[in-house]
């Protein structure tokens, strides 16, 4: 499938190891171009920058392959890409592999998830890989397991074209021991991925600041049973097909009523 072109992106930044272990399975399914940000950007969502010049430039990744780097969003690297700077246009886009994972509720804050609905929305089938990695700093995570799935649903998905327009695939890969091969299962989002809480303090200057944050909830009720939060409490790997259009068309006939009231009776 050397014909195909695969564009990457993350929200880690251009020099995440996520990025470099993916781009390094990618290689040997197609053709890989690499736009990423030049710093992270977790929980970006789909910001897109609109007030301003974006800068892209040349860069060597970790792997010493060539790529690119720009000033902009997850969002904006798709959309520079798509809108010009790439040679051809890309038959699939991946965006990660991401540090931590994107379930649950919360994916709506994912610049990784982001930058796949921005695939998405140009008719691109898009996916987005996250990786649970662990919380102690002084080990480093191998992201060698969600590589190695993301180069295998790649290839799949360029084999096959199994995905409808307007469908992303959120990935989310287990961290499980070594040689352990995780069951794969098709899952619904759950519920609240984390327990949130505001931290508070005094600066140097005795001013106050708060600090949003959170924990991610440990116990897993049984209505999450089928969803991506249980899948990934259970060390299985797991695939949630995400729609962009988020309309509830079941409540439409529902609330057809709404249409005959006389909102501006009163005025």
């Amino acid at each position: 499938m050397a014909d195909r072109l695969i564009l990457i992106t993350n929200d880690d930044g251009v020099n995440a190891p996520g990025l470099t272990a993916l781009k390094r399975e990618l290689d040997r399914v197609a053709r890989v171009e690499v736009y990423a940000p030049d710093r992270n950007w977790s929980a970006a969502s789909r910001t897109m920058t609109f007030h301003k010049p974006l800068r892209v430039d040349r860069v060597q990744l970790l792997d010493g392959t060539i790529g690119h780097v720009t000033s902009g969003t997850p969002s904006d690297c798709v959309s520079l890409a798509l809108l010009g700077l790439l040679d051809a246009r890309p038959d699939l886009v991946v965006s990660g592999i991401n540090a931590g994972l994107n379930v649950g509720q919360d994916i709506t804050y994912s610049g990784t998830v982001a930058a796949a609905m921005e695939g998405v929305r140009a008719g691109i089938p898009s996916v987005a890989v996250s990786f649970e990695v662990g919380i102690d700093p002084r080990t480093d995570p191998d992201y060698s397991l969600a590589a190695r799935f993301a180069a295998k649903l790649a290839s799949f998905l360029l084999e096959s074209s199994p995905l409808p327009k307007g469908i992303l695939l959120n990935v989310n890969v287990p961290s499980v021991p070594q040689g352990k091969k995780p069951e794969v299962k098709l899952t619904r989002l759950g519920g609240q991925a984390f327990r949130n809480y505001l931290v508070t303090g005094k600066d140097p200057r005795g001013r106050s600041y708060y600090w949003i944050t959170g924990d991610p909830l440990t116990d897993v009720p049984p209505e999450e049973e089928g969803t991506d939060i249980w899948a990934i409490a259970n060390d299985h790997i797991s695939i949630t097909p995400i729609h962009l259009d988020m309309t509830e068309y079941s409540l439409l006939k529902k609330l057809e009523s709404w249409e005959e009231r006389s909102w501006f009776g009163d005025d």
